[in-house]
């Protein structure tokens, strides 16, 4: 089997730490960046001849051209893995200016920046795979995750394009869908917004406090999305989407059934808007 060089942001906690380790348990390559380096130096210590870590926080352009340019000195890369993101939980009148920029600067401008980056690389290798990790909330957009959903809509829109654009130059992409799984996204990883009382008995309210209860328990096992997620990237024909996880396929057929059921309702009153002929 080939050996695959992967780049994955994020990787000092959750998915992305548990994927960098499975990659490895394969045999492949990884670069490992996270902002504070320290926290997978031990990745580079237990695999001296496939793991490089390096700092980047995909926010700042310098950081995300020294750590393309020293990804690539080391070795091509197959694989790039946007892992790199956070949560935020509020009502959208709840939500600060900051925490807002924050997560669109690190979910959606950050992933596509990084992207930005790798791209000409595989183009003039003609291949590549480029996974995105989005959520079910890139699908089904829940009150009081309405800045998450937002950001994880974006890439999923820009990603489903870039890959017709890529596609001829022999580059794959393909966008994770993860449900709830059992990392530190329901816990270190979340923010949450300043609470306006009379949102607590609202759904924003609710969902609040159900993510915040859930974080342990959650029903998805980091260790085997890894798996899903190279077997898709070893896979001749992977999919464009890959949910992960019971709820993300149930939540996302729902959504999907929820949206035909609409359309119709709508269709006679939409095509009404066109010019008539004749």
């Amino acid at each position: 089997m080939t050996t695959l060089g992967w780049f994955i942001t994020g990787t000092s906690t959750g998915l992305g730490r548990t994927l960098a380790e499975t990659v490895l348990a394969h045999g492949d390559r990884v670069v490992a960046t996270a902002r504070d380096p320290a926290t997978v130096a031990d990745l580079a210590r237990r695999h001296p001849d496939s793991a490089l870590v390096l700092p980047l926080d995909v926010t700042d352009p310098a950081q995300i051209r020294d750590a393309v340019a020293a990804a690539l000195s080391d070795g091509p890369l197959d694989v790039l893995v946007n892992n790199a993101g956070h949560g935020l939980l509020g009502a959208l009148e709840e939500l600060t200016d900051a925490q807002i920029h924050r997560v669109l600067a690190t979910n959606l401008l950050g992933a596509l920046a990084v992207t930005r980056a790798v791209l000409p690389h595989m183009r003039e290798r003609r291949s590549g795979h480029i996974v995105q990790m989005s959520s079910v909330g890139g699908v089904v957009a829940n009150p009081g995750h309405g800045i998450y959903a937002a950001s994880k809509f974006g890439l999923e829109g820009a990603s489903e394009a870039l890959a017709g654009e890529v596609a001829p130059f022999g580059i794959r992409v393909t966008i994770v869908e993860p449900g709830p799984f059992r990392t530190d996204f329901a816990g270190r990883s979340m923010d949450l917004a300043p609470p306006i009382p009379d949102y607590a008995s609202t759904a924003a309210g609710a969902l609040r406090a159900r993510m915040l209860d859930q974080h342990g328990t959650q029903p998805g096992d980091p260790v085997r999305a890894a798996e899903a997620i190279i077997a898709a990237v070893r896979s001749s024909s992977g999919p464009l989407r890959l949910p992960l996880g019971r709820a993300a396929v149930d939540r996302i057929r729902d959504q999907l059934q929820r949206r035909l059921a609409d359309l119709e309702t709508v269709a006679d009153l939409a095509v009404a808007a066109d010019h008539t002929t004749g």
